[in-house]
């Protein structure tokens, strides 16, 4: 489980495909300062398991699902990704509950800079718009962030707004994002569940 709050940004080392999966090694020395084989760490938003680590670097397995429904293969020697260590019990949480289970990959339409914010408006996939709502929180690359508008229910071009303040810009990948760049997307696990609740009730009232 983590909190949406990026700890460093890694650089990747190496991508090693392995059958129908893959392994990825990235440069993190805070991760990798107290990482252990089995620890989970969050890449851009992509829950892994350390299988290997040195001083200042981890390995970890990709599945071929998460190599699938994530831009984590689309990755090469030397791009940066965003790195949060699994939470721990007492810490607080700045962000909201990210489980690190990506729903799917969206693309940038456009970006306007603000006096000290960026404005930055992504595609919403249509399986995904029921779940994200105004001031709701959303996962962008690992990164816990409040929608600052959503397009209305009616238009047939979903979209959704983040408004990125100067430490994001600078202390996570988002400040790199360009108009088509493509991301991790992770809806809330609460609109997750509510979603699944009323959709069970509704089957049950059709019986």
């Amino acid at each position: 489980m983590f909190t949406g709050i990026i700890e460093e940004q890694g650089e990747v080392l190496a991508w090693e495909p392995v059958a129908d999966a893959a392994r990825i090694t990235v440069r993190a020395p805070l991760a990798a300062s107290d990482a252990r084989h089995g620890d989970s760490i969050s890449v851009s938003g992509v829950c892994l398991t350390v299988v290997d680590q040195g001083p200042d670097w981890f390995t970890a397995d990709v599945m071929g699902i998460s190599i699938e429904v994530t831009t984590l293969g689309e990755r090469r020697v030397g791009d940066l990704v965003n790195i949060e260590r699994a939470a721990a019990l007492g810490d607080r949480l700045g962000g909201h509950i990210v489980q690190g289970h990506v729903d799917g990959t969206t693309a940038v339409l456009s970006i306007e800079d603000g006096s000290a914010w960026r404005v930055v408006r992504f595609a919403l996939p249509a399986e995904l718009a029921p779940l994200v709502t105004r001031k709701g929180s959303i996962t962008i690359d690992g990164t816990s962030l409040t929608v600052s508008a959503v397009s209305d229910a009616a238009e047939p071009e979903q979209w959704f707004e983040v408004s990125l303040i100067p430490e994001t810009l600078t202390a996570t990948t988002l400040g790199a994002l360009a108009p088509g760049s493509r991301v991790n997307l992770e809806t809330d696990i609460l609109a997750r569940h509510v979603e699944r609740l009323l959709a069970v009730q509704k089957e049950g009232a059709l019986r």
